[in-house]
């Protein structure tokens, strides 16, 4: 929790507390009774928000797993149906890479609803480094594209779909000139078609933000919730003692500091690739995927797999 809402919590608990106990206020109350039910309907309607964004932060691994688990079989496939001569065998598979590649650099594109640009959030990112944002798409592409290719990916908006198009645009060429049978170039196609479903869903996340009309009254609720809270705690630690009326202070403190909390849980939560420490690490299953491609290649330059920088891996 970050200072000022430390310093705002007090300040909401201890002003009531004040008038109550020095200036003699004593009006300045609330049932309890009915601050539980406040309190009991926003811990429903935070729970909802919560179990909504960690949906679709599941949903988003879920996605980025299935990718994994088809770039294996592309390599599989590819290896298989073109032999080893055979320039379309790399072609294909570097391809691929950079198919990843663009698309993991789509992905983590700043959108005005995320949480990166808030200040807390700009401060935090210190901590861990955001390839997406730091390096050049372009010195990846040049490494597994023709010059051509390059030029003309480069050169569009929709890159990894692009990508994803030359691919076919391959196979069908491959199955003009007899290179794979039939059966082959449907197993191939069927496995592109899987990429296009995968690279969807991702953007439906991305380009979906969690409901805004649930996210603004969440955070008007658990406020209004945190700021009412000390004039529902008064009377009742009041009559344990006069004394007593000054622990609502930081009992309140307390209070607001959970609610407020488990409100950024699910805020930090429904947004999975945004750049933040508690996203899906595509940026590492890319590596992952790159990895196990070259490998299938037989390459002996294999870059290393990503580490987590402070226990965060991006």
């Amino acid at each position: 929790m970050d200072p000022p809402r430390i310093k705002l919590f007090f300040l909401i608990a201890a002003v009531p507390t004040l008038l109550f106990t020095l200036a003699g206020w004593t009006w300045l109350t609330l049932p309890w009774q009915p601050m539980a039910v406040v309190g009991t309907a926003v811990a429903f309607i935070t729970g909802f928000k919560n179990n909504a964004s960690y949906a679709r932060l599941w949903e988003a691994r879920q996605i980025w797993g299935a990718i994994i688990n088809g770039s294996r079989a592309w390599a599989l496939l590819v290896a298989d149906f073109i032999p080893d001569d055979a320039p379309a065998r790399q072609r294909l598979l570097h391809r691929h890479i950079a198919w990843v590649t663009a698309l993991r650099f789509q992905l983590r594109e700043p959108r005005p609803w995320e949480n990166m640009q808030r200040q807390a959030n700009i401060e935090y990112r210190k901590k861990y480094p955001i390839d997406e944002w730091q390096a050049k798409i372009e010195d990846t592409l040049t490494l597994l594209l023709s010059p051509a290719e390059c030029q003309s990916v480069l050169a569009r908006k929709s890159r990894a779909i692009l990508l994803l198009t030359l691919q076919g645009r391959d196979l069908r060429q491959l199955h003009a000139n007899g290179a794979i049978t039939e059966l082959q170039h449907i197993e191939l196609e069927r496995t592109l078609v899987s990429f296009i479903d995968a690279q969807g869903r991702s953007e439906r996340i991305k380009n979906f933000p969690y409901p805004r009309q649930f996210a603004t009254l969440n955070l008007l609720f658990t406020w209004t919730f945190i700021v009412l809270v000390p004039f529902g705690l008064l009377p009742e630690f009041h009559k344990m003692g006069p004394h007593f009326a000054w622990a609502v202070i930081p009992a309140s403190m307390v209070l607001a500091w959970i609610f407020h909390t488990m409100d950024k849980i699910g805020t930090s939560s429904e947004n999975p690739f945004e750049g933040g420490p508690n996203d899906v690490p595509i940026t590492a299953m890319s590596r992952t995927i790159e990895i196990d491609l070259r490998q299938a290649l037989g390459e002996t330059e294999i870059p290393p797999a990503l580490e987590p920088h402070n226990n965060i891996l991006m």
